[in-house]
């Protein structure tokens, strides 16, 4: 049994502060978070942890790896220490999975800021960036922020895919620069699977946006590093060592087991009818200008409208419809509507639409509220007319058409995609993935028709057809009162639909709202029945269902239109140069991070399809875009790279293999502490289950009302029980505050199942025993729950012996005499921790001084530059003047002799009060690191007892 005491001390050890860097700081966490351990992603957080002095840290290892989850684990951290202004700043087509992932595996409120959601609640009078919640918003949002971002206190901000700021030290790049400035005083950690692409100077661009003291400036920077070869890369190299973390894939195959993709290309020829329909419509959007497409947003307009061409009749159709429609509404006006009357239609055919204008850095809904109307002429009545007649005729053609060839080679492309499922001994399970959800009613339509009408799902977007509604009702009676139903709609019915998949469904058909955010590796099926031009986007898709927990090889299904030239050399370059198709790994981050954004790439490719006539044309652009990534993806840049920010696998095994032993060895031990403080704090208000570590809740304590609970990650039905649950914080709260009167605690040595050397000489002797806590504060804080133990014949107790006591049976009595003075063992052991953390922040200080010393002498070397230039100048001139035949030449070349020595003069003068700055500078970064290191120090009572050990 425990007791008490046993409560209050395990209260005490569960609520610990940790010292910066201490493996255990991470054990709450790691025990709280639903996701399962791999010790690569504890070495990560550890490593962002590692000084309290650090401004951050880059997180770099390979696609794949899970460095949202390694993010995750810092902000689990970071809230559970009482931090509640944490940003995270992602590509907008990112920002529902990391809402996802943060409230299904870490249990952290969060809050996506986007315009809309940004103006309503400015309009409620609130601060938009201030709320009891994790903030995730876009990268070009942020910036458009930069000011109020800027003026919020922040704990900590992350950058998902930050390599899109590596050249934030050209002046052109003005999201990094504004990011830079807005965050200049935060704390961070950017996570990028490419930190350096290109060039060296991407390195120093990241760098610089995480501590602007690492490196002097870009001049010394590019002096010393990016011009020399290999000779300063092993200083560079210890440099970068405290700021940048990366670990590659084949690095953990012993903890991550991967799968294979398998490609799977289904031909297949359009009808004329299809054909004569794709030829008119792009003719037309080859126009110069087109009424129902306004100029301003005329790139991103074309872009979804062939998406939606090449999609099916059905999606094209209705696009035109519509377009038709609105421009007739206009014309009854007798006014231009200046507001686009193309967004409304596309936001609600197409999932992402709104993500995919932000991403192309297309303007605003509203940017053209303040236009005035105009009243239109004759002859733009008469133009609109044409236009009108064209697009009606156009969807006629479309609507004409009740088959579609794709479609067709689709149901051949089920049959053998499930074949191949069978063979490699998976389940008949595919997901396909359109971008319209006027395709996906089609593609209902056809495989209900094709037996496959009782084994479908529908994923999208809204999620209000009928048949999704009752799979959410059904889903909800199931699981009610548990921690399954969280009450968000959106969140529920994500997960009903994706439970439905898992056990009844054979087919989800899904748009692009389901490429983020769910997780789906018991389907082995990938079907991309339309094929998105941006690889970041298609290695999303795939990444659903290849992924870790992944037991099959994934077979990935793309069609190709055998008739157009285009979609063939697209299809050439994302399989052979991203390599998404194929391979253990699907695409590698030398490639992905070669385009920096998948967007931009995609613009190339929309560029092609508009301006491109002729098959001539057609394959003389994609082999100019081919010989630009060739160019960009450089083998001497990866082994620079392999060179600065790889470590032998050797030294990366035993420290991966040392983070799980220790990890899994602090779990465990945490969740006997709170299990044993749950059991004792409830008592007979709970019947346990010690075998499952299940209880059931009999009557309302605290927060929590009757029912079942479950430590661990089984996914049982009831609430996940865990450090951070309402419950457990109610109940340690109990036990830690608890007032303890003397009492005698007799341990049962004898029937203990393990066995002590240090504790044996010790059986059938008494003695006291005190326990206190020393509360650090200052930039590292920490607590140590410090114990002495003496006998009644005056021996002392090893601490960690002592400790070892409260594992043994127990049961208590009351005191039969005052407990010994243990005050100054106490204050012995104190001073020894003092000591040590005296020696850490010694090291951290000079560290820190370390870095400013190199900061300082970068900061002269790029000073002596331009020294040096002008006496190689002057040396010139000096031997032009001596070997000059003329008078004339000789004034001259003397004259300028004269100019350049008054240039230099003034160089120095400059120098010489640059360093003086610079050392000024760097004293006052002292003077604050040292302030920074300040500590005070509290102690607190816990418990002192008497004890017999028998």
């Amino acid at each position: 049994m425990s007791t008490d005491i046993h409560s209050k001390l395990y209260a005490h050890e569960l609520r610990r502060r940790h010292a910066t860097g201490d493996a255990e700081k991470l054990a709450g966490t790691l025990l709280d978070a639903q996701v399962d351990l791999n010790p690569h992603q504890v070495a990560a957080a550890l490593f962002a942890f590692q000084s309290p002095l650090s401004k951050g840290a880059i997180l770099a290892d390979e696609v794949g790896l899970g460095k949202t989850i390694e993010a995750g684990l810092l902000l689990s951290q970071r809230w559970t220490e009482g931090a509640r202004r944490i940003l995270v700043i992602t590509p907008a087509n990112l920002r529902k999975q990391w809402a996802q992932e943060m409230a299904e595996k870490f249990f952290l409120p969060t809050t996506i800021l986007e315009a809309a959601s940004y103006k309503r609640l400015e309009a409620d009078g609130m601060r938009p960036f201030e709320q009891n919640a994790i903030i995730i918003c876009s990268l070009p949002f942020a910036a458009r922020h930069e000011e109020e971002i800027m003026t919020t206190r922040w704990d900590l901000a992350v950058i998902d895919e930050a390599h899109r700021l590596r050249n934030v030290y050209k002046n052109s790049n003005k999201t990094g620069k504004a990011l830079k400035s807005a965050l200049a005083n935060v704390p961070k950690v950017l996570l990028t699977a490419t930190p350096l692409q290109n060039s060296l100077m991407e390195l120093y661009g990241l760098v610089s946006i995480i501590d602007d003291y690492a490196f002097g400036d870009a001049k010394s920077f590019r002096a010393q590093y990016a011009q020399r070869g290999d000779a300063n890369f092993d200083s560079l190299k210890e440099r970068l060592t405290p700021l940048c973390h990366r670990t590659l894939r084949r690095q953990v195959t012993e903890y991550v087991s991967y799968t294979n993709r398998v490609p799977l290309t289904e031909e297949f020829t359009p009808t004329e009818a299809e054909r004569q329909l794709y030829k008119d419509v792009s003719d037309y959007l080859q126009r110069d200008e087109l009424e129902a497409l306004p100029s301003s947003q005329r790139t991103l307009m074309t872009l979804v409208m062939r998406k939606l061409l090449a999609s099916s009749t059905f999606a094209i159709a209705g696009m035109l419809h519509n377009l038709a429609a609105k421009l007739e509404r206009q014309l009854k006006t007798d006014q231009f509507v200046r507001k686009a009357i193309f967004e409304a239609e596309a936001d609600e055919d197409i999932d992402g639409f709104r993500e995919t204008r932000e991403e192309w850095g297309a303007e605003n809904i509203d940017d053209d509220a303040d236009f005035e109307p105009e009243l239109l002429t004759e002859e733009q009545r008469a133009t609109i007319g044409l236009e009108i007649e064209e697009l009606r005729t156009f969807a006629d053609e479309a609507t004409a058409i009740t088959q579609n060839a794709k479609g067709e080679a689709l149901l051949k492309a089920l049959r053998a995609g499930f074949d191949k499922a069978e063979e490699l001994g998976a389940a008949r399970k595919a997901i396909i993935f359109t971008e319209s959800r006027r395709t996906q009613d089609y593609l209902v339509s056809l495989l209900s028709a094709n037996s496959y009408a009782d084994k479908l799902v529908l994923f999208n977007g809204s999620n209000t057809d009928e048949r999704s509604k009752a799979i959410y009702s059904d889903w909800v009676d199931k699981h009610r009162g548990s921690d399954r139903v969280t009450g968000s709609r959106s969140a529920d019915i994500r997960a009903a639909l994706v439970d439905h998949f898992r056990d009844s469904a054979e087919i989800m058909i899904a748009t692009e709202a389901a490429a983020e955010g769910i997780n789906l590796q018991f389907c082995s099926i990938v079907v991309n029945y339309d094929l998105p031009w941006n690889p970041q986007r298609i290695e999303q898709r795939i990444g659903r269902c290849h992924r870790y927990g992944q037991k099959h090889d994934v077979v990935v299904v793309n069609f190709l239109n055998r008739e157009n030239a285009a979609d063939q050399r697209v299809y050439e370059l994302l399989n052979e140069k991203f390599q998404l198709f194929e391979g253990v790994f699907g695409a590698s981050d030398e490639v992905l991070g070669a385009i920096g954004s998948g967007v931009d790439f995609e613009k190339r490719i929309s560029e092609i399809y508009q301006n491109c006539r002729t098959a001539e044309d057609i394959e003389a652009s994609f082999k100019a875009l081919r010989a630009e990534m060739e160019q960009e993806i450089d083998a001497t840049m990866q082994d620079t790279r392999r060179t600065l920010l790889e470590h032998f696998d050797a030294e990366v095994h035993d420290r991966l293999k040392i983070n799980l032993d220790r990890s899994k060895e602090y779990m465990n031990r945490y969740e006997r502490k709170l299990w044993a403080v749950t059991k004792h704090e409830l008592g007979r208000d709970a019947a346990f289950d010690d075998d499952h570590l299940t209880f059931t809740l009999k009557k309302a304590v605290g927060p929590s009302q009757p029912g079942g609970f479950f430590l661990g990650k089984a996914g049982l039905d009831g609430h996940r029980y865990r450090i951070g649950h309402p419950l457990a914080q109610f109940l340690l709260d109990i036990a830690a505050q608890r007032d303890l009167p003397p009492r005698h605690l007799v341990f049962d040595y004898t029937n203990w199942e393990a066995t002590s050397a240090a504790l044996k000489p010790f059986v059938g002797l008494r003695g006291s025993i005190a326990c206190r806590v020393l509360s650090v504060t200052g930039v590292d804080a920490q607590d140590h729950i410090v114990l002495a133990a003496i006998t009644d014949e005056g021996k002392a107790i090893d601490p960690t012996a002592a400790r070892r006591l409260f594992d043994l049976p127990v049961n208590a009595r009351k005191a039969d005499k005052m407990p010994d003075d243990l005050g100054g063992a106490l204050d012995e052991q104190f001073s020894e921790i003092l000591t040590a953390i005296d020696a850490q922040r010694a090291d951290w200080l000079q560290q820190e001084m370390d870095k400013l010393d190199d900061w300082a002498e970068d900061k002269r070397t790029g000073l002596k530059a331009d020294l040096k230039k002008y006496d190689d100048e002057l040396a010139d001139l000096k031997k032009r003047v001596r070997l000059a035949g003329s008078l004339q030449d000789k004034l001259t070349l003397q004259r300028a002799k004269q100019q350049c020595e008054k240039k230099r003069d003034e160089a120095w003068r400059a120098y010489d009060g640059e360093a003086k700055e610079i050392e000024e500078r760097k004293e006052r970064l002292l003077d604050r690191v040292a302030e920074q290191l300040t500590q005070d120090t509290e102690t607190t009572d816990l418990f002192t007892i008497t004890f017999e050990i028998i």
